[in-house]
């Protein structure tokens, strides 16, 4: 009896420290650097939050593309109000996963979401996957901006 507890209970401390290093930060518990090439300041004169997203069901399939300004919600974007709320929503959306952040190798799909523009005045130029568990957070946490996904052919 006493070696069947431990048969169980060694995979399951196994996977829960294995998820607490899933979080937000580096495992060394110091927060994540600030991406590069986002903190140019947009030109007087122009909307702070414009924002081109092209969105691709896979790497070969053709993209959709839809242009998004906040405050007040606009442009070609199906649903504009939506992703607004959710890119405000967000603690810093565009955000990279460091590339020391331990993540799970869950795959979310071949889809590909590219953005570009600015952001509360930051330049914005960023890829958003569905690779693995981080990527896939990363893509969830915003993901009404990036509309319905178009489908593989």
């Amino acid at each position: 009896m006493r070696y069947r507890t431990l048969l169980f209970a060694a995979p399951g401390l196994a996977m829960l420290l294995t998820l607490a290093a899933c979080g937000d930060e580096q495992a060394n518990g110091n927060p994540a650097e600030a991406p590069s090439g986002t903190t140019s300041v947009q030109p007087s004169g122009t909307p702070a939050d414009s924002l081109t997203i092209s969105v691709r069901a896979s790497a070969e399939a053709p993209a959709k593309t839809w242009t998004l300004t906040c405050d007040p919600p606009g442009g070609t974007h199906p649903k504009a109000a939506d992703a607004c709320a959710s890119l405000t929503k967000a603690e810093d959306p565009f955000k990279p996963v460091p590339k020391d952040q331990m993540c799970t190798k869950i795959y979310g799909g071949p889809e590909i979401a590219t953005v570009k523009g600015t952001w509360h005045d930051k330049a914005i130029d960023t890829t958003f996957t569905r690779q693995d568990g981080c990527q896939l957070h990363r893509w969830t946490e915003v993901a009404p901006v990036f509309g319905n996904v178009p489908k593989v052919r």
